[in-house]
């Protein structure tokens, strides 16, 4: 089978796999009040069989990342049988996968062993009363002490996601360099995005990530080549600094020419863009392996519907109502 492009000569190397939209903090960007249920068909989230089917479709075709999302994905008690599931795929060349850190310190050493490569954590203060007033979450030591136990598991590459929000932590650059000058880890301005359900807070919140990158240009920062399989991060080094910075600007001209990834939700339907209208259902074509064919060759013919860009620039924010639906 092919490898998986679009009319637009984009190649898509990378998968978001959702696996629950359930989670549980009270984000202000995202569930400000909290995880609804609602969202789930009568078959429930993709099972375990399911992942393993449809990330084989994928990986066949050339994918070599593939990202566990939620909601918050360590909240599935099989998570570690997931982990394993898409381990299966010997070309896969990394697993990683997107979470609050809730679980971290715990989990993390069972997760490396069953084939977990990478890991991204959303810490939006490293002040701890305004963690908790964004988050609605009380939890950031053990956050922070569930990162070291990501670096003593053996996980060599850990990213920090900060969601840039202008009366919350647009101010906070100086306090997460001086985090990051002896730690490895990249940590990634994402410019608040609008959703079906954040229009009042993204007009008081969004502030542009170019405010951060003309900072980092003028303290000597350095922007890095991006390898294919990377996120949408633009990446920037310093020489006196162990870790990186990434910014994430949807906002920014030209910013979808580079995309190079496919979302599948926690209910099997292909999402060609966080911002598109509709889900292509795949879950009738995850049953067992005599239907790969024909999964491939849905995933092949969806892909000529995605469009050149997104449209938030218009305020469209397609089916997204919140972050949590497919995963970011």
């Amino acid at each position: 089978m092919s490898l998986l492009t679009d009319k637009f000569n984009r190649r898509f190397y990378y998968l978001r796999l959702s696996i629950t939209d359930v989670c549980n903090f009270r984000c202000s960007y995202c569930l400000p009040d909290g995880y609804r249920p609602g969202a789930v068909s009568n078959n429930g989230f993709l099972s375990v069989d399911e992942i393993r089917q449809v990330s084989r479709a994928f990986v066949d075709a050339g994918t070599e990342k593939i990202r566990l999302t939620g909601g918050e994905p360590t909240l599935r008690r099989d998570f570690t049988d997931i982990i394993a599931a898409v381990k299966d795929n010997a070309a896969l060349k990394k697993i990683a996968m997107t979470t609050n850190g809730y679980r971290l310190q715990r989990g993390v050493r069972d997760w490396q062993q069953a084939g977990l490569s990478a890991v991204n954590i959303s810490i939006d203060s490293l002040d701890a009363r305004q963690f908790h007033a964004i988050t609605g979450q009380d939890k950031l030591p053990q956050i922070l002490a569930g990162i070291d136990a990501c670096f003593e598991a053996g996980l060599t590459q850990v990213k920090i996601n900060t969601v840039l929000m202008k009366e919350a932590n647009s101010r906070q650059l100086p306090a997460f360099l001086a985090w990051i000058k002896q730690r490895p880890i990249q940590l990634r301005f994402i410019e608040l995005m609008e959703t079906g359900e954040g229009g009042a807070l993204f007009r008081q919140q969004h502030i542009s990530g170019e405010v951060i990158r003309q900072q980092l240009l003028r303290e000597g920062w350095q922007e890095v080549p991006r390898a294919r399989d990377d996120g949408p991060a633009r990446v920037f080094s310093h020489e006196d600094y162990l870790g990186t910075i990434g910014l994430i600007m949807p906002y920014s001209k030209d910013f979808c020419l580079s995309c190079n990834r496919l979302r599948v939700s926690a209910l099997g339907n292909l999402h060609l863009c966080l911002f598109g209208d509709n889900g292509i259902p795949l879950r009738d074509l995850l049953a067992d392996d005599s239907q790969q064919p024909a999964l491939q060759q849905r995933i092949h013919a969806a892909l000529g519907e995605k469009k050149q860009t997104h449209f938030l620039h218009q305020g469209h924010t397609g089916h997204t109502q919140n972050l949590s639906f497919i995963g970011g």
